[in-house]
C-alpha cells in the first residue's frame, strides 16, 4: 500500500483528532519529564512539514498545560505511515484515504534521519505555519568531511532519558532536545565558543545546529550536530571498576572502626592507577576554565568575565536563602512519612538550617575577589567520556531543573569543581547503597567498606582539587589567597548539598 501524503485534509484531521491522544502518548515517552503531572491539555501550536518521496514526516511543537498550572513545549517528530506498520504507533483516522495512517517517532525512522543530516550539510530550512525549523553547520562540519570515509547509517543511543541522541557511523552525534526553551541552549552555545573561538579539543566539535523560529522572534534550539567521539563509558563507569578493584582488595583485611595508617598505606596502591587517572580528569577540567577565561572569553559579551560585585554576592545570597527555605520546607513535610531509622537524620538536618543561612551569609559578606565566567554548570562524572587514554567534557546544557536564565548565568568555576567532588564521594558509596552490575559487596565487608569509601574519597578529591589547583594557579576566577578560595569552594559545596537535598 503506498505511502500517506499530506493533504489539507489530512492536515486538517490530524490537528483536529491528534490532540486528545497526545497525553497518553507523551507519558508513554521515555523522554518526556513530567510523568508524574495530569495533563490538562496538549495543543499544538505549529506543524513543520518534512518531505522527501515516500517519507512524509512532521514535526510537531506541542505546548502541554498541566492541572495546577505551568506548561512545557515539546517537540514531538513523526513520520506517517500505513495501520499496523509499528506496535509503538500513535494512531489517528485519515478520512480522505478511508484508511488508517499511524504516526511514530521519527527519530527512530532511519530515512528521516539521513534527512536531518542531510538538511544540517546543505543549511536547508523547513517551513511551518507559524514558524521554520533552520539548519547551520560550521567550518568544523566542512573538515569532518574533507577526505572523509565510513558508514553513516544512523542508530539510536537508547541511554538518553531527557533527550535524544543518533550516532551517524562512528564520525557524526546528532542530539535532539524533546522539550524546547526560549533562547540559545547553554549547550549549543558553549559549544559553539568552545569549537570556534577558544579552540578547546577535549569536547565534541560542533558541527552544526536546528533552531526553531518562531514568527514572532522567538528562537529555540531543537538540536545539535556534533563529531562522534569513541569512548570506553563515561568516567562514573570508569570510576566504577576503580573501586571495584580497590573494594575488592580491602575488603579482605578487617579493621576496627577506621584504617591504620600502615592498612592506608598498603591500601592506597590499589587506588594509585586511577589517581593518575583523575589528575588528567583535573588537568582538563582546568584547561576548560582557563578557555572559558581566555581572551577569545573576553570578546563575547555573553562569555566575557565579570567581577563578584556587590550586587551579585546580594542577589546570589537571597537565592541561596530561598533555596534553602524551600527544600527545608519540603524536608519537613517529607519527614512525616519517613521510616523511623530515617526520621533522626532528617531532624539533625532541619536543625541545621540556621546554621546553613549564617554560613552562606557569612561566606557572601566581604567581597570576593575572583571573577565568574560561563562554566559547564552540572558537572559530575556522568558528564565526562573516558576514551582509555582521555577525558572528553560533554553536555553543557547546564542544571536541567534550573530556568535557562539561570544556566547562562556567569557563577564561580569552583561550582563546577564542587560537582566532581560530590560525584566522587556519590561513587564511593553507590556501590554501598544500591546493587551495581559492577561491585558485587558481600554484607560481611559492608560495615568495613564503608570506613573505606571514605578513605578512598578523600584520596580521589584531594588529587583532584591538587592538580586543578596547580593547573588554574594565578587564574582571575581563582581568589587570590587560598583562605578566600577554600571559603568560595566550601560556599559552593554546601550550595550543591543543599540543591541535592
Amino acid at each position: 500500500m503506498a505511502a500517506p501524503v499530506f493533504g489539507t485534509e489530512m492536515f486538517s484531521n490530524l490537528k483536529a483528532e491528534l490532540p486528545a491522544q497526545l497525553p497518553a502518548y507523551l507519558k508513554s515517552q521515555r523522554w518526556f519529564g513530567a510523568k508524574a503531572r495530569e495533563i490538562r491539555v496538549a495543543e499544538i501550536v505549529d506543524t513543520v512539514r518534512l518531505q522527501r518521496g515516500e517519507l512524509n514526516a512532521v514535526v510537531l511543537l506541542v505546548n502541554v498545560e498541566y492541572q495546577g498550572g505551568g506548561a512545557d513545549l515539546y517537540a514531538v517528530p513523526l513520520v506517517a505511515g500505513r495501520e499496523g506498520s509499528s506496535p509503538e504507533a500513535l494512531t489517528i483516522s485519515v478520512r480522505d484515504s478511508g484508511g488508517m495512517i499511524v504516526f511514530t517517532d521519527a527519530l527512530k525512522d532511519e530515512k528521516f534521519l539521513l534527512l536531518l543530516l542531510e538538511a544540517i550539510q546543505r543549511g536547508l530550512i523547513f517551513t511551518g505555519e507559524a514558524g521554520e525549523l533552520r539548519t547551520s553547520r560550521t567550518h568544523a562540519l566542512e573538515l569532518q568531511e574533507t577526505g572523509a570515509a565510513g558508514s553513516l547509517r544512523p542508530r539510536a543511543i537508547k541511554a538518553e532519558q531527557s533527550n535524544s541522541s543518533i550516532a551517524y557511523g562512528e564520525r557524526l552525534m546528532l542530539k535532539v532536545f524533546r522539550r524546547l526553551e526560549e533562547g540559545v541552549n547553554p549547550d549549543l552555545e558553549m559549544s559553539s565558543f568552545l569549537t570556534e573561538k577558544a579552540g578547546y579539543l577535549h569536547t565534541p566539535q560542533l558541527l552544526g545546529a536546528l533552531e526553531y523560529h518562531a514568527a514572532n522572534g522567538r528562537r529555540m534550539t531543537q538540536g545539535i550536530l556534533q563529531a562522534f567521539v569513541a569512548s570506553q563509558g563515561d568516567a562514573w563507569q570508569y570510576a566504577m571498576n576503580s573501586i571495584s578493584t580497590f573494594y575488592d582488595e580491602v575488603g579482605k583485611v578487617a579493621i576496627d572502626g577506621t584504617p591504620t595508617a600502615a592498612q592506608e598505606n598498603v591500601a592506597r596502591a590499589y587506588v594509585a592507577p586511577f589517581l593518575d587517572s583523575v589528575a588528567l580528569l583535573a588537568k582538563r577540567t582546568a584547561e576548560l576554565h582557563l578557555a572559558l577565561a581566555s581572551p577569545a572569553a573576553a570578546q563575547v559579551a555573553d562569555f566575557s568575565p565579570e567581577p563578584f560585585d556587590a550586587n551579585f554576592q546580594e542577589g546570589f545570597e537571597q537565592a541561596l536563602q530561598e533555596l534553602t527555605n524551600r527544600v527545608f520546607k519540603q524536608l519537613r513535610k517529607a519527614n512525616e512519612n519517613f521510616p523511623e531509622s530515617a526520621k533522626e537524620k532528617a531532624l539533625e538536618v532541619l536543625n541545621a538550617e540556621d546554621d546553613i543561612l549564617k554560613r552562606f551569609h557569612a561566606a557572601l559578606s566581604n567581597p570576593l575577589h575572583a571573577v565568574r565566567t560561563r562554566i559547564h554548570g552540572d558537572y559530575h562524572l556522568g558528564q565526562v567520556l573516558y576514551t582509555g587514554a582521555d577525558f572528553v567534557i560533554i553536555d553543557f546544557e547546564g542544571e536541567p531543573a534550573r530556568p535557562m536564565s539561570q544556566r547562562r548565568l556567569k557563577r564561580s568555576p569552583l561550582q563546577d569543581v564542587a560537582g566532581m567532588l560530590r560525584s566522587f564521594h556519590y561513587a564511593a558509596y553507590a556501590p554501598l547503597l544500591t546493587a551495581t552490575g559492577t561491585v558485587q559487596i558481600h554484607d560481611g565487608n559492608r560495615k568495613n567498606l564503608y570506613a573505606w569509601a571514605e578513605v578512598w574519597a578523600k584520596w580521589v578529591s584531594d588529587h583532584f582539587l591538587a592538580e586543578y589547583l596547580n593547573v588554574a594557579s594565578g587564574a582571575a576566577f581563582l581568589p587570590p589567597s587560598h583562605a578566600e578560595m577554600m571559603g568560595l569552594l566550601q560556599l559552593q559545596l554546601l550550595e550543591k548539598a543543599v540543591y541535592e537535598l
